[in-house]
């Protein structure tokens, strides 16, 4: 029975040392992100622990014993990786938050480097490689690439800086139909050598920026533009053609652009301004995501969010736990789950399907297509101008509707389920859905408020100039006859 014992025990703490240690193995890789496997599939270490120990009780009873308890052993050594994954989680989280890098030592030495410019064909395709440092890459209307690179050193002595960044260069090559910039002379392991680009190439050329550790801009580009950061800020602004950026860790910022915009990966912020074509925004993004003025409109897709806006002329703002949208004239449709959604001033059609948190719909003006919001354990809140004309439905389970438009009422069962159903004015309008479970229903009404007239001066009543006013004699008084004498 002893040895039954010892062995499970053995078997369990093995088990765990080779997860832990896999797990480990795969985040230093890059192939794992430890703080998204435990918001996740936390469940998955219960469902394994509960695996061995129900193996551990089958293999003690073949052997007449017990087996299958938890030892305060093993409760330690579990409670003892998860904490050392957890400090793996804060140590990353302290790198993407406040821009730690636990391998900074020594002094920081700089050297510039002159690249003899290179004339290539006006749409010849580019590409800017770097492994670490900052990049940044303007259109031009010449017909070749300059560049201009600060090489950075860490050391603990100037001499040795100096002789680890002498074999350092950047080289412009030709690969095919398209040309390269990259950085060579020096391993691309050693963290201690950086080297920062300023590149110009010509507004026509297809651009390709590819970096694993540093910040990126790009601007003034005819043509397509294409950004890969593993680790940074990337910003990218007055473009014609399509922008495609994928990101692991960074905010994300792009302005002024005339094509198509997608955005991938995770990371923090991402801000869209002033996009004449669509936005798409695919991730897992801890945010806000923001947009603004995007004419073809917005498609955002995350791990409990799917929103599509098919035009914005207003604002899009989508933080943790909340969701505001202001002015889209074209249709909304959103799937959610644990966010605050408020949408002001849809101008098509609108299907919302939201839980766990409050719903607002406000129209400013008169809905003109079908209006569906479908909530779950939280209420729905909608506002729509008194001159409205429309045919509603509203149910909800242990809970109340709140109506302001006269002739709409609702009509509650016994088991407190509030149901309304009608049609509102002279008017066909849209159909509105509403539906929700422990949560109140508000129908508000607005109405427009005309500019109060002031009222006239007790002293004088006026009269328009140009109105003149006629001269009335007294009329004459009819005569009363005397009265007769009784």
């Amino acid at each position: 029975m002893a040895g039954t014992r010892s062995r499970s025990s053995g078997l369990f703490s093995g088990l765990v040392l080779i997860s832990v240690g896999t797990l480990l193995l795969l985040h230093n890789y890059g192939h794992l992100d430890l703080s998204e496997f435990f918001t996740r599939w936390w469940p998955l270490l219960i469902i394994f622990w509960g695996v061995i120990k129900l193996y551990e009780r089958t293999v003690g009873r073949r052997f007449g014993g017990s087996g299958g308890g938890i030892t305060a052993g093993e409760i330690l050594l579990v409670l003892g990786m998860l904490a050392l994954m957890g400090i793996v989680v804060a140590v990353d989280w302290g790198k993407a938050r406040m821009g730690m890098d636990w391998g900074d030592v020594g002094d920081n030495y700089s050297y510039d480097l002159d690249i003899s410019p290179k004339a290539i064909p006006a749409n010849a395709p580019v590409v800017v490689r770097n492994i670490r440092g900052d990049i940044t890459v303007r259109g031009s209307d010449t017909s070749q690439i300059e560049v201009s690179a600060h090489k950075k050193v860490q050391s603990w002595t100037e001499s040795e800086a100096d002789r680890l960044a002498k074999p350092v260069n950047v080289e412009i090559v030709q690969n095919g139909d398209s040309y390269e910039v990259h950085p060579t002379g020096y391993d691309t392991s050693d963290a201690h050598i950086s080297v920062d680009l300023d590149v110009s190439v010509p507004e026509k050329s297809a651009l390709t920026v590819r970096t694993d550790k540093g910040d990126v801009q790009v601007s003034d580009f005819q043509a397509d533009v294409s950004v890969t950061d593993q680790n940074g800020d990337v910003e990218v602004r007055g473009t014609n053609g399509g922008v495609l950026i994928e990101a692991r860790k960074g905010d994300v910022k792009v302005s002024d652009t005339k094509g198509d915009v997608k955005v991938s990966g995770k990371g923090g912020e991402i801000e869209a301004t002033n996009i004449s074509g669509s936005l798409t925004v695919q991730g897992d993004f801890y945010g806000p995501v923001r947009a603004e003025k995007v004419t073809k409109g917005v498609r955002l897709v995350s791990p409990k969010t799917d929103l599509t806006v098919s035009a914005l002329a207003g604002h899009l703002e989508v933080g943790s736990g909340n969701l505001d949208l202001v002015d889209a004239p074209g249709n909304v449709s959103l799937r959610t789950r644990d966010t605050e959604v408020n949408v002001e001033n849809a101008g098509g059609k609108v299907e919302i399907e939201n839980r766990n948190a409050q719903t607002s719909v406000r129209f400013l003006s008169t809905p003109r297509d079908d209006v569906t919001v479908d909530n779950s354990s939280s209420g729905i809140s909608l506002t729509l101008p008194g001159s409205s004309s429309f045919e509603i439905q509203a149910d909800c389970r242990n809970c109340d509707i709140d109506s302001e438009f006269s002739g709409l009422d609702q009509t509650k069962s016994e088991s407190g389920d509030s149901h309304l159903a009608g049609k509102y004015g002279s008017g066909k309008g849209p159909k509105i859905t509403l539906k929700t479970s422990y949560g109140n229903i508000e129908l508000q009404r607005t109405s427009i408020t005309p500019r109060p007239v002031p009222a006239p001066s007790p002293m004088a009543v006026p009269v328009p100039p140009h109105v003149p006013v006629p001269h009335v004699p007294n009329p004459p008084q009819p005569e009363v006859p005397p009265a007769t004498e009784q």
